[in-house]
């Protein structure tokens, strides 16, 4: 009993999905901060319940439902049951979304969601049999599913993203803000001295950008740190070089805010990169074992190399989460 309840998560690609990230995880304590996405969010809850900000207010996702999340939309996640909430996502990039919506439907612009939660467990069962498709190394059956899970969500709950305009003075001021952000990110400036250089004052600018991009500034930045460093990482760079690089003081910081923001460690992000095929068996490794590794040692040996490329996937609880989700007809993905 104990043992189900370790969080545990998978953060990985397939060869086959370019350009979709897949995840799965069960989290208890986990709280994920104010963050944003560059891909959708397509999360499938398996059970227990999550809560996530989301625009003005709590979403509550329980077993059955998708939480949905446009690229850019800032939002938080935690559990919203004392026993945690387990799930598999799917993070198809907005070029993914689009080329499939307009194959398939009547939307036209930039497709998104509508509602942050839909309650459609025929589709969240679809995106278990997606991510198990992967394990499989099942090509076919993964592309296809993708497309008929983004297809459904489209169809039941989907519109046209507005556009984003930069109109006002104080979203102009924002922009040039987040500009002079990415540019200086390994060493931004003060508010203050930013608000300086822009012209304005400091809570001026602090108003302006929380309006326009749903956070202040140096939540947005920590953001945007991880965001490059995942990029960096993705290319091969070292969880230590790619946190001096984006201005993280040291590995520890990266690996504080990355797993905050992404939900596994860096270590453990990259590795499933360079380890795609060799992660068909469905490996999870308990999180929060990765976090203290990284923390304490700044380097990424959760696993020995003989466990990873293990072709069966050790079982800690139940058919979802260490074989194929029809292996059950309680399973999520039946």
């Amino acid at each position: 009993m104990a043992e189900t309840r370790k969080e545990r998560a998978r953060h990985w690609q397939y060869d086959e999905l370019p350009g979709v990230d897949l995840l799965r995880a069960r989290y208890i304590r986990k709280a994920f901060v104010r963050h944003t996405h560059e891909n959708f969010v397509i999360a499938a809850i398996a059970d227990g319940v999550e809560v996530f900000h989301h625009g003005a207010g709590d979403q509550y996702a329980g077993a059955g439902s998708l939480a949905l999340v446009n690229p850019d939309t800032p939002h938080t996640g935690r559990a919203g049951v004392p026993e945690g909430w387990r799930y598999g996502a799917v993070y198809p990039s907005p070029e993914v979304v689009a080329a499939i919506a307009a194959e398939t439907t009547t939307l036209r612009g930039a497709p998104g969601f509508v509602t942050p939660v839909l309650d459609d467990p025929h589709t969240a069962r679809l995106v278990h049999r997606v991510l198990r498709a992967t394990d499989e190394g099942n090509a076919l059956a993964a592309d296809t599913l993708l497309r008929v899970v983004v297809t459904r969500l489209l169809r039941l709950n989907g519109g046209t993203l507005p556009r984003r305009e930069v109109r006002t003075a104080g979203a102009r001021v924002a922009a040039r803000a987040r500009a002079v952000l990415e540019e200086r990110m390994a060493g931004p400036p003060t508010l203050e001295r930013l608000a300086a250089e822009l012209g304005t004052s400091p809570f001026a600018l602090l108003r302006a950008f929380r309006d326009t991009y749903g956070m202040p500034p140096h939540t947005w930045l920590t953001d945007a740190r991880v965001r490059r460093a995942r990029r960096l990482l993705d290319a091969g760079t070292s969880p230590s070089e790619a946190a001096a690089t984006v201005g993280f003081t040291d590995q520890p910081h990266l690996n504080r805010h990355f797993s905050r923001i992404v939900g596994v460690p860096p270590g453990a992000y990259q590795r499933e990169r360079k380890n795609v095929q060799d992660a068909r068996g469905g490996l999870l490794v308990p999180s929060g074992a990765w976090q203290r590794n990284e923390q304490c040692n700044g380097r990424t040996d959760g696993m020995s190399q003989t466990r990873r490329r293990s072709p069966t996937a050790p079982s800690y609880g139940t058919p979802w989460e260490s074989g194929s989700p029809s292996d059950s007809p309680a399973s999520p993905s039946e």
